[in-house]
C-alpha cells in the first residue's frame, strides 16, 4: 500500500467511526495498527479483516456493529429500527424465510374452505402422514403456514389460546376474522422490540362462521353449537379465509398462497374466478391439489407429501368442523392433479412440435 493510500484509509476509517458512533473515538489511535494488518478491500475502501469478534471492549463492540452496516446499512441490527426510506429489514428477512418454505394454499369455496400444503420429504426415514403442518385452532377453524416450522408451532399454540380465551369470555366460538385480527396483532408485537425477532412464517387461517343471525342486544351463549356463535344482523357469515404475514398485516382472501411456489400458485388461483362463488368444496379439494402440484413442478427432483384439510357448513361433509381430508378423497384429488399436469405437458409438447414444423 502506497503511503498516500495508507493515510487516506486512516482518514476514511477514522471519519466513518467517529461520525457514526462518536463514542468510538477512544479506539481511533489503533486505526493505523489495524490497517497495517491488511484492513483494505480490493476496492480500496477500509474494512476489518482481523478477528476482534471475541473482544468485550465497549469501543470494539461499537466498531463491530459499524463493520456490520454493509448488510443493511446498519438498520438491520435491531428489530425496532426503521431505515430512512421506511423499511424494517428484519421483517423483510422474515419474509425471505417464508419464501424458502413449502407452498401453502387456501381456497374459499361457496360452501367451505380448503387448506393444502406441500411438505418436502427431507429423509426416507420420515413416517408418511406424520409431522402435520395443518392444525386445528378451534373445532370450526384451521391454519396452515409456510416458513420456519417451530415458529408455526408457536403460532398455532397462541391461536388456540386466543380461541379458548374468546370462548371463556364471550361464551361463543371466535369468528375467523376476529382470530385473524388477534393473531395479526400478536405477530406485529414481535416487530416492535429489540429483544425478540419477527415470526418467520406466513399463516393462512380458514374457518366457517355461523350463517344464523344472533341477537343484537349482546346475548351470548345462545348461538349454534357448530361454527362461530352467530353473526350480527347484516354481517356476513359462512366461509372465511385470511392470510397473516410476518409484519402482522392480514387480509381476507378468496384464494391465498405463500411459500416457495406462491407465484405459480397465485396464477392458478386467479384462473378459478373464486369471487364468482361457483366452486364447491369437492372441486376445491381437487383444485388445491392441482395447484400444489403445479407450484411444485419447478422442483420435480424433490419428493413431497400433500397434506389437506377442509371445513364445510353444518350440512356439509365435515358438519361444520375442521378436519383433514379423508384418505380416499385425498388420493382421488392427487390422481386428478397428476393427470392435469400430464395433460398440460402433452399440450406443451404438441405446441412445440407445431412451432418446429412452422420454422422448417
Amino acid at each position: 500500500m502506497r503511503p498516500e493510500e495508507f493515510q487516506k484509509a486512516v482518514g476514511d476509517l477514522t471519519q466513518a467511526a467517529t461520525s457514526t458512533h462518536p463514542s468510538v473515538a477512544l479506539a481511533v489511535p489503533h486505526v493505523e495498527q489495524w490497517l497495517k494488518l491488511g484492513a483494505m478491500t480490493t476496492t480500496g475502501k477500509p474494512c476489518f479483516l482481523f478477528d476482534f469478534q471475541s473482544s468485550s471492549h465497549p469501543n470494539l463492540q461499537l466498531l463491530r456493529s459499524l463493520n456490520m452496516t454493509s448488510i443493511g446499512t446498519g438498520y438491520d441490527l435491531a428489530n425496532s429500527i426503521f431505515s430512512p426510506d421506511g423499511r424494517n429489514f428484519q421483517v423483510e428477512y422474515a419474509v425471505k424465510a417464508v419464501e424458502n418454505g413449502g407452498t401453502s394454499v387456501g381456497i374459499r369455496c361457496k360452501d367451505g374452505v380448503v387448506l393444502a400444503v406441500e411438505k418436502v420429504v427431507t429423509s426416507k426415514l420420515l413416517k408418511p402422514g406424520a409431522n402435520k403442518r395443518i392444525a386445528t385452532i378451534d373445532r370450526h377453524l384451521g391454519a396452515v403456514y409456510s416458513g420456519m416450522i417451530p415458529d408455526g408451532h408457536h403460532f398455532v399454540d397462541r391461536a388456540r389460546d386466543e380461541a379458548r380465551a374468546w370462548r371463556e369470555t364471550f361464551k361463543t366460538p371466535i369468528s375467523t376474522s376476529d382470530l385473524a385480527s388477534r393473531m395479526g396483532g400478536y405477530l406485529q408485537a414481535y416487530t416492535l422490540y429489540q429483544s425478540v425477532r419477527p415470526f418467520g412464517i406466513t399463516a393462512i387461517v380458514g374457518g366457517f362462521d355461523s350463517e344464523l343471525e344472533a341477537p343484537v342486544d349482546g346475548e351470548v351463549g345462545s348461538g349454534p353449537s357448530i361454527g362461530a356463535g352467530g353473526k350480527v344482523e347484516g354481517k356476513h357469515g359462512g366461509p372465511g379465509l385470511y392470510m397473516i404475514e410476518p409484519s402482522g398485516m392480514y387480509w381476507g382472501y378468496y384464494g391465498a398462497a405463500t411459500g416457495k411456489g406462491r407465484q405459480a400458485a397465485k396464477a392458478e388461483l386467479e384462473k378459478l374466478d373464486l369471487a364468482a362463488g361457483n366452486l364447491d368444496l369437492m372441486q376445491g379439494v381437487k383444485e388445491a391439489a392441482r395447484i400444489i402440484y403445479v407450484a411444485q413442478d419447478d422442483n420435480k427432483d424433490k419428493e413431497f407429501e400433500l397434506e389437506m384439510s377442509w371445513i364445510s357448513n353444518a350440512d356439509g361433509p365435515t358438519k361444520g368442523r375442521h378436519v383433514h381430508v379423508p384418505k380416499e378423497i385425498l388420493e382421488e384429488a392427487e390422481r386428478y392433479a397428476k393427470k392435469a399436469i400430464s395433460d398440460d405437458d402433452d399440450d406443451d409438447d404438441e405446441e412445440k412440435k407445431d412451432e418446429d414444423k412452422m420454422e422448417e
